[in-house]
């Protein structure tokens, strides 16, 4: 236990992990991150705690050798904080907490992960989406305090609905929990035909995803000048954006950054956002964004490709994208196995055209341009076009529409007796 002695700035913290499974490093690595967490919150880590152990306790997860350990150091360092690695059940949390006394609060990795954001919840949908997860996650781990909730007031892990709405009953939450599931319907059906219209507007999509910090906003900025946040911060973007960007042949695409991932994103949360996390779904390409200067470069692919799998996305056409490597370039057994992988820095410029230039011969993969000279009496046939294709001029005759598009077999065939030059042979399609 590595343990820190200087006078420091905002909420005094002590970190604690388990290893029951896996490595030591594997746990330090995690435990690196969650001070990172911590960090963003805005607490400062005094000292980290490590046990090895078969089996984490029923009772207090640690040990109780070691949660008198804790008990001391927290004591010995001023810390009113502990926060561990691990998704702690509202028993072990009341019983650490009797443990430690009554100057220390504890949490776990998801309700700090939560409480990070609520911090950085900016749109109305994102607040109800945080809120939601929080009363889902929170609540039932803090109503076993009974009346001890009156010692909640502000600061880390109590971001969000807030003292009033955890002391009212259960039933009260259960109403406000069935209120926000039905304002974020709405939102849900209100961001579907949003995609409706972009998939009317012929424009294919292009979702940024990977890591937090990984530098997907600052990715989506300097190709678009899209001006949102992006900083050196842990979950800094919450909130979809989506920006036009112009391609070196001049086609236009939409770019949309999303949240980013992270070793084991709570399931609420998951769930809460949803239909933000379904923009990578929807995309016609993914961008995996990846830190190549981290050390962990690896391992965070891994992560995020196991959620775009339980999103559904799994399958999409990919290109990843390691930025930052102004700083530093991944190790090559990172990329061994996986095909188009750039390296680019978002904040020189560096590798950004040959990455334009990738995303337009992947997105026209196994397609090409064609005419058609649709009759005036079939110009429905347009819709399809313009949801399926890129429509790249539209000419309205007396008799008939000349459109030329960019299509792919599958939208081709229905329009095939229209086209005024069919491919011959398979082999130029």
């Amino acid at each position: 236990m590595a343990e820190k002695s200087e006078i420091v700035a905002g909420v005094r913290a002590a970190l604690v992990s388990v290893v029951v499974r896996g490595t030591a490093q594997e746990a330090e690595v995690s435990l690196d991150e969650l001070e990172r967490l911590l960090d963003t919150a805005g607490g400062v880590t005094v000292f980290k705690m490590l046990q090895n152990k078969e089996a984490p306790d029923v009772r207090t997860y640690l040990g109780s050798g070691k949660v008198a350990e804790l008990a001391y150091y927290c004591a010995r360092n001023e810390v009113s904080l502990v926060v561990f690695d691990c998704e702690l059940t509202p028993s072990q949390i009341r019983n650490l907490e009797e443990a430690l006394g009554d100057n220390v609060r504890v949490i776990d990795r998801s309700m700090l992960i939560l409480d990070i954001f609520a911090l950085h919840a900016a749109s109305g949908e994102g607040k109800l989406q945080v809120e939601l997860a929080q009363l889902k996650y929170t609540a039932p781990r803090l109503m076993g305090r009974g009346t001890e909730l009156s010692r909640l007031g502000g600061g880390i892990g109590t971001r969000g609905p807030g003292e009033s709405q955890l002391e009212t009953d259960r039933r009260h939450l259960q109403r406000r929990i069935r209120m926000l599931e039905q304002a974020l319907a709405e939102m849900t059906e209100n961001r579907r035909t949003q995609r409706v219209a972009r998939d009317r507007s012929g424009h294919a999509k292009v979702a940024i995803v990977g890591y937090t910090n990984a530098g997907k906003s600052t990715l989506l900025n300097y190709l678009t000048d899209a001006g949102i946040l992006a900083e050196n911060k842990l979950f800094a973007t919450l909130d979809p954006t989506t920006r036009k960007c112009t391609l070196p042949g001049g086609e236009t695409v939409l770019l949309t950054d999303t949240v980013g991932f992270i070793r084991n994103l709570p399931h609420h949360l998951i769930h809460a956002f949803r239909s933000t996390l379904d923009e990578a779904v929807y995309a016609d390409l993914l961008l995996i964004v990846v830190d190549a200067s981290d050390p962990e470069a690896g391992a965070q692919i891994e992560v995020t490709e196991a959620l775009l799998r339980d999103l559904g996305a799994g399958d999409k056409p990919t290109v990843y994208v390691f930025n930052k490597c102004d700083l530093g370039a991944a190790a090559p057994g990172v990329v061994h196995g996986r095909e188009n992988v750039l390296y680019v820095s978002a904040v020189t410029g560096q590798g950004i055209e040959a990455l334009l230039l990738r995303i337009e011969q992947m997105l026209h993969a196994g397609s090409w341009r064609a005419t058609f000279c649709i009759p005036n009496s079939k110009q429905g046939l347009l819709s399809g076009l313009y949801r399926n294709a890129t429509v790249e001029n539209v000419e309205y005759g007396t008799e008939a529409v000349t459109v030329t598009a960019v299509v792919d077999k599958r939208t081709w065939g229905p329009l095939r007796e229209f086209d005024v030059d069919p491919p011959k042979e398979e082999s130029e399609w």
